[in-house]
């Protein structure tokens, strides 16, 4: 990829969020600072025990770090504990214990186990124990508050779950894409970016993850064990371009950015526009915009790829102290090259998550999924539903285990295992950060 091209997305990128700056009000902290990557809201934060949370006392203005992450996306008293002092007060492990020139280390490793395979999604390597996420990230926070930060970050994942996650986005194998061992386990690099923030504004530039959607790949921002059909079947994992991230007040965050496609590496595979907001509507509840409009993939003439559109609604809210409750919608349409429509999709997950201790959560997923492929399965019409409960316990401040039982309806088996219309599943994992 050429670098005039990458140029011009974070001159884009940038535009785009300048134009509300007339009306903004100045943050207290930097937008690099405030929340990034997939999860925008960490709306797990304050219900899953807080082995995956910040420390009790965050800089002015910071919110519960980012759990997808590794809990370094938000400088808290100058940056995240992976564990902050969660799981009864444990001084929690770190890999390394501090920033060496300025770059933060960390990860976490998720042992997981399943009885029944999950077709079309996570969790196809049933009853054996595996190692879903071994996971390493290094960053640099591109802080701007002071005038021009620069900053970094580079993710690294070998697992069950590294297959699923390499850059799937093109027929010819590129980036990460053939980077397996053997039928199961393999590796990839999800994010390698740069970051340039001043004031109120930061720009990543490379590839990063994407604002769609409310389940990520990465152990440690999911409340569940296994993933919504929505997220794997109907939203992005990541892009590759520029997204900048524009703070209009302590409540209210800009996204705007150009990206090349889909689930790719370093290759051009389409032009879109990613972009939403993100907006604090009160003490108790927040919303999340999110949307992609455009080229998605350009492969060959055998794939030439789709265009159209996805929109993506988050809405985050206590019902109570303890219970939480989260309703995301999706809507996907895209169409080929030809015209015809590829794909059309729309699903809803509505989660309570329930904080019975300061070590134990309590939670329930309930998805609809409809989803239409032109001349592929699953079948034009099909509707597939999905129930999880299960429970997050944190053993200390760095180990978390998230048993589940999950069932699923799917009239045509698509989704099943074996094609059984109905199908449950036993499972879990321990997830340790460090």
């Amino acid at each position: 990829m050429k670098f005039t091209k990458f140029g011009v997305m974070a001159f884009i990128a940038a535009v785009a969020n300048v134009t509300g700056s007339v009306w903004a009000d100045a943050p207290v902290i930097s937008a690099s600072q405030f929340q990034k990557s997939k999860r925008m809201n960490s709306q797990y934060a304050a219900v899953i025990p807080t082995a995956y949370s910040c420390g009790d006392a965050p800089v002015s203005g910071c919110e519960s770090c980012d759990p997808s992450c590794g809990c370094e996306e938000v400088s808290c008293d100058g940056g995240c504990d992976s564990a902050g002092g969660g799981g009864g007060g444990d001084e929690p492990f770190k890999l390394i214990s501090s920033p060496i020139a300025g770059i933060s280390f960390g990860g976490w490793t998720s042992v997981g186990y399943h009885t029944t395979a999950n077709n079309l999604s996570f969790n196809t390597f049933p009853d054996n124990v595996q190692l879903g996420q071994q996971w390493f990230w290094a960053e640099r926070i591109a802080d701007g508050s002071k005038g021009l930060g620069i900053g970094g970050r580079i993710d690294y994942l070998y697992g069950t779950d590294a297959p699923d996650t390499q850059a799937f986005g093109t027929t010819v194998p590129h980036w990460d894409q053939s980077w397996d061992n053997g039928p199961q386990y393999g590796h990839a690099i999800p994010q390698l970016y740069g970051e340039v923030a001043m004031g109120d504004m930061s720009i990543k530039l490379g590839k990063f993850f994407t604002l769609i959607g409310n389940e990520v790949v990465g152990a440690t921002g999911n409340f569940f064990y296994s993933r919504q059909f929505m997220f794997y079947n109907a939203e992005p994992f990541t892009h590759t371009g520029a997204l900048s991230t524009y703070n209009v007040s302590d409540d209210t965050q800009l996204f705007n950015g150009y990206v090349m496609g889909w689930d790719s590496g370093f290759q051009d595979n389409g032009d879109a526009y990613l972009g939403g907001f993100k907006h604090k509507l009160n003490d108790t509840w927040t919303v999340l915009y999110a949307t992609c409009l455009g080229r998605f993939a350009d492969g060959n003439t055998a794939n030439p790829g789709e265009n159209g559109w996805i929109h993506s609604v988050l809405l985050t809210g206590s019902l109570s102290d303890n219970l939480t409750y989260i309703s995301q919608w999706d809507a996907l349409q895209t169409d080929n090259f030809t015209g015809a429509q590829q794909r059309n999709t729309i699903g809803t997950n509505q989660y309570l998550i329930y904080k019975l201790t300061d070590k134990v959560a309590l939670g329930q997923r309930f998805e609809w999924f409809n989803q239409s492929v032109a001349g592929a399965a699953p079948v034009p019409g099909q509707d597939v539903y999905n129930y999880t409960v299960g429970l997050n316990y944190a053993y200390n401040a760095n180990v978390m285990f998230r048993p589940e039982l999950r069932q699923v309806w799917d009239k045509t088996g698509l989704f099943n295992e074996g094609g059984r219309s109905s199908q449950m599943s036993c499972g879990g994992d321990m997830v340790f950060v460090f």
